[in-house]
């Protein structure tokens, strides 16, 4: 009686188990199928159905004169010290003449230590960029540490290489630190990707270096190193018509990037002329 009883109980157990195997392959394999759709539609969709180079042809040399060009103007900066990187850039955007707005907000925040610039189509870098936040993100998920900075800048290089020639403007800095300390990449919509101690990118970026080359030193300190970065913006506001707003500044540090301030250019006008 308690044999048959246990072998009842296992035929039971078997069926019951039988279906939850069955029914949990079925679920992966749904999931799968979705994931394969998804993945597809996702890849599908990265190259658009006409020629960019075509289309970008046909509508700057059309008969009628009346032609459309991609005017950029900003002026963005980073360079490293003895205590890391400090990245500064203004808010204004503007197409041609005309002022969009004061307030944009030219450094990304990729990570908590990685950041980048924004200079050239707005749309171009926002977009790009907020694509690498994403692969850094997956990066470290499946290797457990974060990802370093070349690494980064060499993701967004092969990324936009991929559509070089089909009107994408960028030019940006990816700037961090990991393990091998304190980094600076130049990365631009051709997919040039190159490493210093210092880059200005932008319409503003000549009276930005004047400022730079006259006063960096790698010993700076912190107050030293602001200071400096905020007067180059300012300079370049200054000087260069679409380049203004505010200065915002970072500073990227061992623990992570930290701002340290947004001053509107217009008081730092009065400020370093009484300071003459």
């Amino acid at each position: 009686m308690a044999a048959s009883s246990l072998a009842k109980s296992y035929r039971n157990r078997s069926a019951i188990d039988f279906i939850k195997t069955t029914s949990k392959r079925k679920e992966d394999e749904m999931i799968e199928d979705e994931l394969r759709t998804h993945l597809s539609k996702e890849l599908s969709f990265q190259v658009p159905p006409m020629d960019p180079q075509v289309f970008l042809k046909s509508i700057n040399e059309r008969e009628n004169g009346v032609k459309i060009q991609f005017l950029h103007g900003t002026t963005t900066l980073a360079f490293k010290f003895k205590n890391g990187v400090i990245v500064a850039a203004d808010s204004r955007a503007s197409m041609g003449s005309y002022i969009g707005s004061q307030t944009v907000k030219k450094v990304i925040e990729i990570n908590p230590y990685l950041l980048g610039t924004m200079a050239g189509g707005a749309a171009d870098c926002s977009f790009w960029e907020r694509v690498l936040a994403e692969r850094c993100r997956v990066y470290e998920l499946r290797n457990k540490e974060r990802i370093s900075v070349a690494a980064a800048s060499k993701l967004l290089a092969n990324m936009v290489y991929y559509y070089k020639g089909m009107g994408l403007s960028m030019g940006t800095m990816i700037c961090g630190w990991d393990k091998r300390g304190p980094g600076l990449y130049y990365v631009d919509s051709d997919g040039t990707r190159m490493t210093n101690y210092m880059f200005s990118v932008g319409s503003g970026s000549t009276y930005a270096y004047g400022i730079l080359d006259s006063g960096f030193k790698h010993d700076l300190e912190d107050e030293e190193a602001y200071d400096l970065a905020r007067r180059a913006i300012f300079h370049a506001t200054h000087r260069d018509a679409y380049s203004g707003g505010s200065v915002n500044l970072y500073h990227v540090k061992e623990t992570g990037w930290v701002k340290i301030s947004r001053d509107d250019v217009g008081p730092l006008y009065y400020q370093y002329k009484d300071a003459q």
